[in-house]
């Protein structure tokens, strides 16, 4: 975790963790899941989080909350889903909102591929605009588009502040 044990446990801030939290690199609200995160791991014996790895967390809306951490099982996509699905439950319940872990990636696709799963990537294109600026386009079925269909503008959204680039979602 970037934050300290201590610190987060208590709700007392040591004056390093305090300056993450001052400069932006740590968000107010991520304190919160990292606690809710410890409760699981001690009070609730969800052994998978001793080898878990917290990086960051995401707030969309106010009620969806994107954590990217590393599980320690893999970056499958089913394996990986299976695992955090029960943390997600558990912390949905504690949280109050809905919550989603990926995996750290490096690319796009892979990200893009645990963030919309079930629905299948066929491709992601990278546009160059003439301004400079780089743009990607997802490409899912058309018949997993459904699947997505009330939070494609949602999980454009989070991809995009994920990646700091913007991000759509086309059914091809």
């Amino acid at each position: 975790m970037p934050l300290d044990y201590v610190c987060v446990k208590s709700g007392v801030l040591c004056p390093r963790c305090q300056s993450l939290i001052d400069t932006g690199v740590v968000q107010d609200f991520e304190v919160e899941i990292m606690r809710a995160l410890i409760e699981l791991e001690e009070n609730e014996g969800i052994q998978i989080l001793k080898k878990a790895t917290y990086y960051k967390s995401y707030l969309v809306d106010n009620d969806m909350v994107i954590i990217v951490m590393d599980l320690g099982v893999g970056t499958s996509v089913p394996v990986f889903s299976r695992y955090a699905r029960q943390i997600e439950q558990r912390l949905r319940e504690k949280l109050g909102k809905r919550v989603k872990i990926i995996p750290r990636a490096n690319d796009v696709r892979g990200l893009a591929m645990h963030l919309l799963y079930p629905a299948r990537i066929l491709g992601v294109n990278t546009l160059w605009l003439p301004d400079g600026s780089i743009e990607y386009v997802v490409r899912i079925p058309r018949s997993d588009a459904r699947r997505l269909s009330k939070h494609r503008e949602m999980y454009e959204k989070i991809l995009s502040e994920i990646l700091r680039k913007p991000v759509r979602i086309r059914p091809t």
